[in-house]
């Protein structure tokens, strides 16, 4: 299906395949939520390579295959919209104390397909209503935030481990993050810009950049408002 021919592009194009695509996509993503949550069931989590485990990154590396494949058949918002409202649902049961010190792979795993995510609806291939992508940046921004030095530790700690956030995704997820933050009306920017204020001690993602347009913003329109004020008191004054 990955192919550029002709017979393949109009298979693609199908809204009979689309429809079948969409709902494999629902399936697959909240049986992966299913799969998931049963990880808090299991008395041990300290083998990553127990069944349960090996399944669910199986069908993690499934989902992020799809975002591979999704925008050539123009469906990614279909992954979008159902990756973001399952998100608060997966970072609950990752962020259980059940996980603090095993999954890493998981971890790193879904940050990965995440970024996918961020770039679809920062960069603009998929339009979310300001809402959903004030939610979507407020769920994975401190996870992602959290997780940046947790698995850096890890890699000073034991030689040779293999789950670490490379530069390319780093840069990727931060270009991601800054973009979509730009996208959000002004007090959305101001609540998270000033988070990220507090905790600039982190040093990841580096929010310089939309701080400084934010800011420039507020002042232009600042200037626009008073401008417009006066414009209007001097048509007051004139009649």
């Amino acid at each position: 299906m990955l192919s550029k021919d002709r017979d393949t592009l109009i298979v693609m194009a199908d809204d009979e395949v689309k429809s079948v695509v969409r709902t494999g996509v629902y399936n697959v993503i909240n049986a992966f939520k299913k799969d998931l949550a049963s990880l808090l069931l299991v008395p041990s989590l300290e083998l990553e390579d127990a069944d349960n485990s090996i399944r669910i990154m199986r069908k993690l590396s499934d989902i992020e295959w799809m975002c591979n494949v999704l925008p050539k058949m123009d469906l990614m918002k279909n992954f979008v919209s159902d990756w973001a409202a399952i998100s608060n649902q997966i970072l609950r049961i990752v962020e259980d104390e059940k996980l603090d010190h095993v999954m890493w792979g998981l971890k790193l795993k879904l940050i990965e397909v995440t970024c996918k995510v961020l770039e679809a609806v920062g960069y603009g291939s998929v339009i979310l209503p300001a809402a959903s992508r004030v939610q979507l940046l407020k769920s994975w921004f401190p996870y992602i935030r959290k997780m940046k030095p947790l698995l850096d530790s890890k890699g000073i700690e034991e030689n040779g481990f293999p789950y670490k956030m490379d530069q390319d995704l780093c840069q990727a997820i931060e270009g991601a993050i800054v973009s979509l933050i730009l996208t959000l009306p002004s007090n959305d920017q101001a609540d998270i810009l000033a988070d990220w204020i507090r905790s600039r001690e982190i040093g990841y993602p580096d929010l310089s950049e939309a701080f400084e347009v934010w800011c420039y913003r507020t002042k232009s329109a600042k200037r626009r408002l008073v401008e417009g004020l006066d414009g209007n008191s001097d048509a007051v004054i004139s009649a």
